[in-house]
């Protein structure tokens, strides 16, 4: 008797026990479901000072994506120490979404530039896609007398050494596109550094220095007022914003300097949050308005998937790790 007793009391349990595990799951579930996101204001780090290209390519993003979100989007600009500043901000801030970085081509240099980082810069970020990409502009006095980077080559190789190039400052991009220049091409140039563009600029217009890559927004007044001349871009294909300059690659081939500006965000963001603000970004480069503001800067809208922007940022540290030991490029 015991023991058929024993039996109908399991039989029951067992019949009971799905009836007992929905009734905790649905107890329990709330308790348990992920936070709301984004539930405060999000932050979003510019490691550059006001007023410059990626300022400004964040500050057209930030509104538009806190339309989306629902939340305050608030642009924080930590110059310094090479972006090191609001660098290291980004790398130890929590992973819940609330705190946003504007990465740049600045970001893949440094890991060559300087011998220590207070970051891993891989490993301490979330990529989460490329918002624009914008190349560079090759510029010359016009006294020089070339019209395109065949003649360039041409002169440089004619006289080693002859010719000087400004940049903003040792190991900026366009620094380094110069030193990539003098590789493929074959020739000696002197690299002449400056404290930031605008006074790099001075020179170049006063004829001291020869050439300079720089930004299309910062050097086009100067191309359309006549005072220098505009000879390369330097992406792979010609610039739609410039359809009428080559491209440095159709005379050396595989030449490719993009500035580029992306979205990270501190290492290990939860994937939904990633797919959320992939997906976002994706909608706000698709406008109008917002390609057109890109193609001012001379830049073409993103949209490039996570994964394929980490793969993006490994490559280009690898090109510009290459081309900093090649040049002997060093901080101020």
């Amino acid at each position: 008797m015991e023991f058929r007793i024993r039996r109908i009391v399991l039989r029951t349990c067992l019949a009971a026990l799905p009836l007992l595990l929905a009734l905790a799951a649905s107890q329990s579930g709330p308790a348990l479901a992920q936070p709301a996101w984004p539930a405060k204001p999000v932050r979003f780090i510019v490691p550059f000072p006001p007023g410059g290209p990626s300022d400004v390519v964040a500050r057209i993003v930030a509104p538009r994506l806190q339309d989306r979100l629902g939340q305050t989007v608030v642009v924080d600009n930590r110059p310094g120490a090479g972006t090191q500043i609001g660098t290291e901000i980004v790398a130890r801030a929590p992973a819940d979404g609330h705190t946003l970085f504007l990465g740049s081509i600045v970001h893949a240099i440094n890991v060559a530039l300087y011998p220590k980082l207070p970051y891993d810069s891989l490993k301490d970020f979330t990529m989460i896609t490329v918002l624009t990409a914008t190349p560079s502009l090759l510029v010359v006095h016009p006294a020089l007398p070339v019209k395109s980077v065949a003649d360039l080559v041409a002169l440089g190789r004619k006289r080693p050494g002859e010719l000087s190039f400004a940049s903003s400052s040792n190991g900026s991009s366009n620094h380094l596109a110069g030193e990539l220049l003098k590789t493929q091409a074959g020739f000696q140039m002197q690299h002449v550094p400056y404290k930031g563009s605008p006074q790099a600029h001075v020179d170049l217009l006063g004829g001291h220095v020869q050439l300079m890559f720089d930004s299309m927004l910062s050097v086009m007044p100067h191309v359309k007022s006549g005072r220098l001349r505009a000879i390369a871009v330097t992406s792979i294909k010609r610039s739609p914003v410039l359809p009428e300059v080559a491209a440095v690659a159709e005379t050396l081939p595989g030449f490719d300097v993009v500035g580029w500006h992306g979205l990270m965000a501190p290492g290990g963001l939860p994937r939904p949050i990633v797919d959320r603000l992939h997906a976002e970004v994706v909608k706000i480069v698709a406008e109008p308005e917002t390609r057109e503001r890109f193609l001012t800067l001379g830049g073409t809208p993103g949209g490039m998937p996570p994964d394929e922007f980490a793969a993006y940022v490994r490559a280009e540290i690898a090109k510009w790790g290459a081309v900093v030991k090649a040049s002997g490029a060093r901080v101020d």
